[in-house]
Order: C-alpha cells, then sequence, then structure tokens
C-alpha cells in the first residue's frame, strides 16, 4: 500500500513530467491529437497503477516514455498502411519547391524507418532540445555512446531520407 507521501510523489513526477510526455506523443502520432491524448492518459493510468505498488521509478520520464513508445508502437503494427490521399502527395511534392509541411512528413516517413533506438535519439536531440548528457542521463549510457549512436542515426536518416527523396523529388513507392 501506498502511503500519503507516495500519492504525492506521483503528483509531483506528474506536474513534471506531463507536458513532456505528451509532447512526445504529439510528435509519434502523426499529427492525430486523439491518439496523443490518449496513448499519454493510458501511459499515465499505467504509470499510477505501477507506482502505487512499487514507487515511482529513479528515472521516471525515461519510464513513461517507454510506455508510451510501446503503446504506439503496438497501434501502428495493429494499423493497415493507407494509401497517400491527394491532399498527402501535394503535400510531399511540395518538398520539391521548399514546402516545410512536405519536408516534415518526409522527415516523419525516413524516422518511421530507422530502428527505434535510432529514431529516438535523434528526436530526442534535435526535436525535444535534449543534450547528450541529458540523454546519456535517460537511456543509462553514458555520453560517448550516446555520441557515437547518434552519429551513427543521422547516417542512417541521411540514407532514409535519399532513397525517399531518390534523384527528382519523392520516390514513388507504387512504382517498384
Amino acid at each position: 500500500m501506498v502511503t500519503g507521501s507516495a500519492e504525492q510523489r506521483i503528483l509531483i513526477v506528474y506536474r513534471d513530467t506531463i507536458d513532456a510526455l505528451y509532447a512526445y506523443a504529439a510528435r509519434h502520432s502523426g499529427g492525430d491529437r486523439t491518439l496523443a491524448e490518449d496513448v499519454t492518459q493510458e501511459t499515465w493510468l499505467r504509470a499510477v497503477r505501477e507506482w502505487r505498488r512499487s514507487g515511482p521509478p529513479e528515472k521516471p520520464l525515461a519510464w513513461l516514455i517507454t510506455v508510451a513508445h510501446n503503446l504506439l508502437a503496438s497501434y501502428y503494427r495493429r494499423r493497415r498502411p493507407q494509401q497517400l490521399d491527394a491532399d498527402t502527395a501535394a503535400e510531399l511534392r511540395a518538398i520539391e519547391n521548399g514546402g516545410a509541411a512536405g519536408a516534415r512528413a518526409v522527415v516523419d516517413d525516413a524516422l518511421t524507418r530507422l530502428p527505434p533506438g535510432q529514431a529516438e535519439l535523434i528526436e530526442a536531440f534535435h526535436l525535444e532540445d535534449r543534450k547528450v548528457a541529458q540523454i546519456a542521463e535517460g537511456t543509462g549510457l553514458s555520453e560517448r555512446a550516446v555520441e557515437g549512436r547518434l552519429r551513427r542515426a543521422r547516417q542512417r536518416l541521411r540514407r532514409e531520407l535519399e532513397s525517399l527523396m531518390g534523384h527528382g523529388g519523392i520516390r514513388n513507392d507504387r512504382a517498384r
């Protein structure tokens, strides 16, 4: 049974992490706000259930993001691939004209093609503006290991982007 002080600790962790957790879920939900909210809520429900028994972990945000990552991965595994609609295809073509929305869509697509650990490192460093030391602390890796993995992740992302972009713009996957 958890004491009142443990409940207070859970509440403090909630206040300290809810924004970062929602931001993570929102970035990984492909613009689906409802999905981001559902993942955030389900992650916290699981946290409260577990933490009432055992107390919050040493690195609660890392625990929460791991649960959110797993929930999103399960969601996307169950989801059937969909054909691009005309608006999305037009948005992707906008890259050739410097369109930011299209560029973001291609980068998101390339990130989904990376192994999860590599995608998470790139997102933490470049999209969440976390420092190498913060990432190292959250992952339990040394700073040097994070730097090396981040370098390899960038190289892999570059290859994926080149593959998606091809030589004349976005590659048409249906032509394969």
